[in-house]
């Protein structure tokens, strides 16, 4: 079969056989056109070939993807760049790459943890960087002090019972992430600060009208854990970052105007670098939002007998609120929601690490086992005091108890045993799977007979039928459905072809994936 490779400006004619393999034919044009190809940790370089305005993958066949005598390919050499390491999200199960290159390792984890808060939406405060064999990264050391090489996996982990409250929080879910909120009023209101930074970042406008009827403010720092508040000289810069931070970063122009629409403080709020809400859009170039800003700031704001100039508005405003605030303090002694001597502080490198991202059946179950070593282990002993104590002196002096043995003696009680988790944590390389998302989608089965064929009424040919399928879900790893979705996404990129056309080349690649099997 005679075709033509379109290459650089070339149009040459091969003579190549229908069943072959676009692998083989990659390899045929490389030794003809003598092309340099590469593939290492820092990146590749390789050929790509399309026909119809889609990419033929290497496992394909010619005549499979609808190539027919004269049909014209064309040849692309890509360059690829890799990911210099990745990050696994344990909230989200993703695995987060960073570009870059060699030198990014001579930075500090601070400044990765920087660049995984704009990718992932977290505050810096919420979470920490490990390796996979568990040692923890703190921010004032550089990537080179823990030994990583290209390509390498990180974990990011978050606070223990914290999972759920996250994951609510990326999915702007207002009911989940009220049920997973603290009871303790300190932490309450941080995680409150920390649900309307993650809402400003993914644009969940129901979410942050909802915190911030709650007195959440946009213009207020998300700051630390309250366990890290005595921690101060290793603060990382980025707790100085506030909501409507995060909003201009990523463009979301209507958390934008909800938080100016509620509190014009936000207008001239600063970062640790000295960066507002609008330099931020200049950085960022999101037009919309710098419009907006640019709008708000030079606008005047009109009373009754004076007009005021927005820059004096906000001075103005700023003074009435700081004293407002004093005047309350004063007044009503209300508490001020900081650490207080007896809670509990974590000092990196000094204390048990509480970010080892611990859901909250395992957090609570945790507490649970402590709180039942302890009371068996001062039971015994707090029983014999109390009946040394209840017995007159004569017959104290005389009595002799003997102590019980530990737990570690007896081994595990059967409250132990239920506490036990009935389930392990699951592989990485299980958890970090390539998704894909269909370009086309079907038609939702709403009863349990659409799936089947109208004529097939026997109860032999229904069993027939769902084996198939349970055969077929077993050893492919998808449902029938799914797979459908997928071929026709695949097809689909063929644009330049009919639909009826893209319609038979889905069939023919899942009936070849089925002979596969």
């Amino acid at each position: 079969m005679k075709v033509f490779i379109a290459f650089d400006g070339l149009c040459e004619p091969f003579d190549i056989p229908g069943g072959q393999t676009v692998k083989k034919v990659k390899q045929m044009l490389k030794d003809y056109f003598h092309i340099q190809l590469s593939d290492d940790k820092q990146g590749r370089r390789f050929l790509e070939l399309m026909f119809a305005g889609g990419v033929l993958r290497d496992e394909w066949v010619l005549r499979d993807a609808g190539i027919t005598l004269c049909s014209t390919i064309k040849c692309i050499v890509k360059e690829e760049e890799k990911p210099v390491l990745y990050v696994f999200n344990t909230v989200t199960k993703e695995r987060v790459p960073v570009m870059g290159n060699i030198h990014l390792f001579s930075e500090t984890v601070s400044k990765l943890k920087s660049l995984l808060s704009v990718k992932c939406g977290f505050p810096v405060s919420v979470f920490c960087l490990r390796t996979l064999e568990g040692k923890e990264m703190y921010d004032c050391n550089t990537l080179n002090d823990y030994n990583l090489d290209l390509g390498v996996t990180l974990r990011m982990d978050v606070w223990n019972g914290w999972k759920e409250f996250l994951s609510a929080c990326v999915l702007g879910h207002k009911q989940n992430v009220q049920r997973y909120l603290s009871k303790y009023e300190t932490i309450l209101r941080f995680q409150q600060r920390v649900a309307l930074y993650i809402a400003a970042h993914f644009g969940h406008l129901e979410l942050a009208e909802w915190l911030q009827t709650k007195g959440v403010r946009a213009d207020v720092a998300v700051g630390v854990h309250p366990s890290r508040e005595w921690c101060r000289d290793t603060d990382h810069l980025d707790i100085g970052k506030c909501p409507v931070h995060a909003a201009a970063e990523n463009g979301q122009l209507l958390l934008i105007k909800s938080f100016i629409a509620r509190n014009v403080l936000c207008l001239d709020c600063q970062n640790a670098l000295g960066q507002t809400a609008l330099k931020i859009s200049i950085h960022h170039g999101h037009k919309d939002c710098l419009l907006y800003l640019i709008m708000k700031i030079w606008s005047v704001v009109s009373f009754p007998k004076v007009s005021l100039p927005m820059n004096i508005y906000i001075k103005v405003k700023k003074w009435v609120y700081t004293t407002q605030k004093r005047v309350h303090r004063l007044k009503k002694w209300a508490p001020q929601f900081k650490t207080r001597v007896g809670d509990p502080v974590v000092v990196d490198g000094f204390t048990e690490s509480k970010m080892t991202s611990k859901d909250l059946h395992g957090y609570y179950q945790d507490k649970w086992r402590k709180v039942v070593q302890t009371s068996r282990a001062h039971s015994s002993q707090a029983i014999v005091n109390a009946i040394i104590k209840l017995r007159p002196k004569t017959l104290r002096e005389r009595t002799t108890f003997s102590t019980f043995p530990s737990l570690k003696q007896t081994g595990k009680n059967p409250i132990q045993r239920r506490c036990q988790p009935a389930w392990e944590s699951p592989n990485i390389d299980d958890i970090i799977t390539d998704s894909w998302t269909p370009h086309i989608s079907l038609p939702p089965i709403t009863e349990i007979c659409n799936s089947r064929p109208r004529n097939l009424r026997s109860p032999h040919a229904a069993f027939l039928l769902n084996s198939s399928l349970e055969s077929f879900s077993k050893y492919s790893g998808q449902t029938p459905r799914q797979s459908a979705v997928y071929f026709l996404s695949l097809a689909s990129e063929f644009k330049e072809k009919p639909w009826l056309r893209q319609l038979d080349m889905a069939k023919r690649l899942a009936r070849k994936s089925v002979h596969n099997l």
